[in-house]
Parts: structure tokens; sequence; C-alpha cells
């Protein structure tokens, strides 16, 4: 499989006429984006402009898009929600790099968070650097939050899918091709390099707490492979409400830096075998059987190392050890890739669970460290959920509009795909 992405660069973003890309300018038609939001389930559907270093706050986010377009080759962006359940992952799509659009609106969960244009907060999420038309989703009265979740998702991809269209007749500033060989052509060009997979742990704890694979819940499937070309086409986005800090928005599914990283090291000093893609589970039975099947795969495969990414904090640490200790005990070398819940002071213990033979380990950062956000210029959205979403408290409003948090409340904080500027050391 073979996939070209053209990155259009976009360094600010306005409403116009003609949504259309000049000279780094994304313009959007208003009226003609609203239209494509038309869903009897929301009330009122609103649209916003948040920019780099503004003086705006932007809660409670529900999810990030990256606007992509699919020019060349099978299926379109989002299979199995936009386009039709072709595997992806092929030809040619276009990136409106730099953009993104912004769900917000009422609560449907409490681990919702918070994006800040400027300030302190701005440090801690990717998303105060780029140019985001933020989409506020108001429900009909009597929604259930289910029905609320999947209004506001969908809301998402079509303002992104509305947004991607300015890129058919742009100017493409850079390309990049990704190559993903299958196995025995891959073990014939790269005879002497070690195999690596990268085992892609997916939020599917149920509540609220779902991503979706080719618009599949991912609870519903066992560990499989999945070319990482596929990620890149859409063919894994986020409809979870875990908390905010270490959510894998959709726009971190098609950013994916551990897929890129390892892109980087393909041929050089590693093979890149592929995609390991597992859920995390609530129950013990399911539990085991996932990290079974995962080290099943991998064993299969004649793997010599993997890298193992979570998604969220507590239960799921029980599946991130259990996928290690299974590779580990078949003689592939792991390295975990996680977040720190370690209190406030940084002295308690960091995992739920934890093993011997997971001592490799990158962090995140702690997502109990504590900040103070001043107040913003402009709120878009509402910040009264401050004191009850994940991170808040009692208190966490100020007066005069600040914010007092843990920063599991911001977007992206301690990113256990490795997407932000954080992390921890043993001192």
């Amino acid at each position: 499989m073979k996939l070209r992405l053209g990155r259009i660069n976009i360094s600010d973003i306005r409403f116009g006429e003609k949504t259309q890309v000049r000279h780094g300018v994304l313009w959007l038609n208003k009226e003609e984006i609203l239209a494509a939001l038309i869903d009897e389930r929301l009330e009122k559907v609103e649209l916003d402009l948040a920019r780099p270093g503004e003086a705006v706050r932007i809660m409670p986010v529900k999810d990030v898009i990256e606007p992509r377009l699919k020019t060349e080759g099978p299926g379109g962006i989002f299979p199995g929600f936009l386009s039709k359940v072709d595997t992806v992952g092929e030809g040619t799509t276009l990136v409106l790099s730099g953009a993104a659009v912004v769900t917000v609106g009422k609560i449907v969960g409490f681990q919702e968070g918070i994006i800040d244009m400027s300030g302190p907060g701005a440090q801690y999420t990717p998303f105060s650097g780029t140019c985001n038309l933020v989409v506020t989703c108001d429900p009909v009265a009597g929604l259930n939050q289910h029905e609320h979740e999947v209004a506001v998702r969908m809301a998402g991809y079509r303002a992104a899918a509305a947004l991607a269209r300015a890129a058919q007749d742009a100017q493409v500033d850079s390309w990049e091709e990704y190559e993903h060989l299958n196995f025995p052509a891959g073990r014939e060009k790269y005879p002497d390099l070690p195999r690596v997979v990268y085992v892609y742990m997916l939020q599917s704890q149920g509540l609220l707490h779902d991503t979706y694979v080719y618009g599949v819940d991912a609870k519903r499937i066992l560990p499989t492979l999945i070319s990482p070309t596929e990620v890149m086409d859409g063919a894994i986005v986020s409809g979870n409400c875990v908390s905010a800090c270490d959510k894998n928005t959709t726009y971190h599914h098609l950013n994916n830096p551990v897929i890129h990283d390892l892109y980087r090291r393909h041929g050089r000093d590693l093979n890149f075998v592929g995609v390991i893609i597992t859920n995390e589970n609530v129950t013990l039975a399911d539990k085991e059987r996932s990290s079974s099947y995962t080290a099943k795969l991998a064993d299969m495969l004649g793997l010599d190392g993997a890298i193992i990414s979570e998604e969220g904090f507590g239960n799921p640490d029980t599946d991130l050890i259990m996928n290690c200790t299974k590779l580990e005990k078949r003689g592939i070398k792991t390295v975990l890739l996680t977040d720190e819940y370690a209190g406030r002071d940084g002295a308690s213990q960091s995992l739920a669970d934890a093993d011997a033979l997971a001592d490799a380990v990158v962090t995140g950062g702690n997502a109990n460290e504590v900040v103070t956000l001043p107040p913003m210029a402009k709120v878009i959205g509402d910040q009264e959920p401050a004191e009850v979403i994940a991170g808040g408290f009692a208190g966490s409003l100020g007066a005069d509009g600040s914010i007092t948090v843990e920063i599991q409340a911001i977007i992206g904080a301690t990113s256990e795909l490795g997407f932000n500027k954080r992390s921890a050391r043993e001192v």
C-alpha cells in the first residue's frame, strides 16, 4: 500500500464568500457549512473562529478533527461514517495542515476538556497552535447522552469535510509518501533489520468511552492488523469522553506521531512491520482474551520489538501491562507509552498496575499537576462545567473567570502518543 499526502499549509482562518485557500488563508463560507450540519437532533449550531495567540478559551471540547480530502485511490475519508467502508490507505490525500475543527457545546460526559489559545494553558495543548473552526452544538431537549454524542461527532466530521473541499483547487506546499509492504516483501527487502510493530491500544470501555474502526465500535473487535497508512486516511476515529489530557482525538489518530516516527526510521535501523490495533476492556476475561490475541499476532509476525501506547488511565493500565508482559514472555522487547496520575505532589504510584517486565516506559507527564488558567476575553462554549469535568473541583472557577484545574482537564496535555511537550523523569 502506498499513500501520498499533499500538505497545504494554513496560517490563518477567516469567514468569506467562498470556501477556499488563498495565500495560506483558509476562507470559509459560513452559510454553506451550517447547511451541511443540519441535524434534527441539534437545536442550534454556531460557528466561531479561534486563532493562535488570541485571548480565547474553548470548552467543553468533545473532539478535534483535521480536514482531509481523498482525491485518488479507493474509499474516502472517515470510512464507515462519511464514505463507504472501502479499505483506505492508498492513493492521494490532501491535508489542510494547520487547520482544525473543534466540537464543543453542552456537556455530554464529565471527561471533556479545555483549549486556551493563549496564556499558560496554551503550552499544554497542541490545538492552541492550529487555526480552529469551532462548532458549538446544542442538542434538542430530552436527547439522551449517546445520541447527543453521535450528533456532535457527526457534525464534526461533516464540518471537516466541508472545509476539506477547499483543498481541491489549492496549491500543495509539500508532498509526503508512505509505503507499507506486505510481510514477505518487507522481510526480503530488510532481512537484517529488527522487525518492530506498533501495538495501538484503543479506548473501548463503553459508556461514552468509545473508538471506531471503519465505523465499528472497537469493543466489538478482536485485535487485528492494520496498515499505518489506513490510520492516516481516517480509518480510526474518536468517539470517547475519557479525560481530556490523554484523549486521542480524531486529529491525534490522523497524525499519530508514533506511526510517523517509526516511518522515519523504517529501512534505516528497523523494519516497521505494521500496526496491531487492540481494545481496552472492562472485564478480566475480555482483557485476557485481547492481550493473549495481541501476543499471538505479534508472535506470528516474528517480531523483535513492539511499541505499545495506552489511551486513558486506571482500568486500562491493566490492559497495558498484560500486553507488555505477554509480549515480553514471547521474547518480544516492548516499550510502553503512557502518562501518570501520581498525585499533585508526584509522590503516588503512577499506574494502577505494574510488572517488573515493564522496564522501558516513556511518560507524557503527570496529569495531576495543577495549573491556573487566567481569564480570557472570549469563551466559546461554556466554562461553567469547570468544577465538574475531570481535573476540576469545587472552587475551580474563579469569580474573575480564571480556572484552576489539574492539567488532565486540558485537551492533549499528557498525550500517551507523545503528541505534547511534557514528560517526566525519576529523581
